[in-house]
């Protein structure tokens, strides 16, 4: 991939995190909060954490010291 693929997966890893953060909140202020969705979906955000790292890595050039 070049720089640029990268930015753009970047960019929508980073938007579906934010979405999944959301949607963890608003489970949790509905009052009727489904434990287990809550937890598949804070799995998929870690996965997408791991993700948006190794990204990001393959973004910063290697510079040896």
């Amino acid at each position: 991939m070049n720089e640029q693929e990268l930015r753009k997966k970047l960019a929508m890893l980073r938007t579906e995190h934010r979405d999944l953060d959301a949607a963890v909140d608003a489970l949790r202020e509905s009052g009727s909060a489904d434990q287990l969705q809550i937890a598949r979906l804070k799995k998929r955000k870690l996965g997408l954490k791991d993700q948006i790292m190794m990204v990001e890595n393959a973004l910063i050039p290697d510079i040896i010291a």
